[in-house]
């Protein structure tokens, strides 16, 4: 596959595998650069810059990683990365490289013979920029339309009520641009707790970096993978105890994570990273102790 390079970074545009009968590409959407004591909340630098090295601004890159699962059923893109829509200054104060056409996220649809046109369902993990933020998109004159116009939007019901609190804590997170369109359009559906979207695809509410922050579990044929995002947006943030200092609920992430990680290690789930800048899936080794990932190709 041709790469995208970036001073960071050079990434295959689409990573693909098999799960089951389903077929899983990892799409590099682009990447965003965050500052690096944000990102690890109370680890010290000196033990978290050895997993992600930062910037002159002290910013660490991240990937913008979507997953679009080809099914039997469906075309399932999980989240959507950060669109086009923002500002030169939002693109600069957040390191945003993701040109394309419109973005890198539809260039690498195309890459796998894909048009915008051809997704069945979005699911939105949350409804932060850097999630949700390609769910619509500025066209040539101006106007946001839906990015993907015949999918059916998914998210829980409770982050939708959140987004909108627009208190002082949360509100640079949500853009109204990124999700107000898609309800005014009649394209979400708004759901409460774990369901499955279509056969093999479950919704799994994994709480803590938003109250109603939910991950996705895919499986099949006795295989099964599960989309983190900011559970545990990098392969460095494994240890219970490294969390983002974005998360509003931050002691519910490390109960969520324990339980998930435990989880996955105990059935040999494979786990896919949103943010990793390197590494978009791996599975944990059996064993006690500190979660030890084994990448795969």
């Amino acid at each position: 596959f041709p790469t995208r390079r970036s001073s960071d970074l050079e990434l295959p545009l689409v990573r693909s595998r098999s799960l089951g009968r389903f077929r899983l590409h990892a799409l590099e959407a682009g990447i965003q650069r965050l500052d690096g004591g944000a990102m690890f909340g109370v680890v010290p630098r000196p033990l978290c810059e050895k997993r992600i090295a930062p910037d002159e601004r002290n910013r660490i890159p991240l990937a913008l990683r979507c997953l679009l699962v080809e099914t039997p059923d469906a075309l399932v893109l999980i989240d959507t990365g950060i669109g086009n829509k923002e500002s030169e200054r939002f693109r600069d104060i957040y390191g945003v490289e993701n040109a394309g056409r419109p973005t890198r996220l539809e260039d690498a649809l195309r890459q796998l013979g894909f048009r915008p046109g051809d997704i069945d369902i979005v699911i939105d993990t949350h409804l932060h920029f850097d999630h949700a933020g390609g769910n619509t998109l500025r066209d040539g004159e101006g106007e946001v339309r839906l990015a993907f116009p015949r999918a059916r939007y998914v998210v829980q019901r409770g982050e939708w009520v959140f987004a909108h609190l627009r208190n002082e804590r949360i509100q640079a997170s949500y853009l109204p641009d990124n999700f107000d369109p898609v309800m005014h359009a009649g394209h979400f559906e708004l759901v409460e707790g774990e369901q499955e979207v279509v056969p093999g695809v479950r919704l799994l509410p994994t709480p803590g970096h938003t109250p109603h922050h939910q991950s996705v579990l895919l499986r099949s044929e006795g295989e099964t993978a599960c989309f983190l995002a900011d559970l545990v947006p990098t392969a460095a943030h494994l240890p219970l105890a490294w969390i983002m200092g974005y998360d509003v609920e931050p002691l519910v992430t490390l109960e969520t994570k324990r339980q998930l990680l435990g989880r996955a290690q105990r059935e040999g789930w494979l786990l896919v990273f949103e943010h990793d800048p390197r590494t978009p899936w791996g599975r944990l080794a059996p064993g006690e102790g500190r979660p030890l990932l084994v990448p795969e190709g």
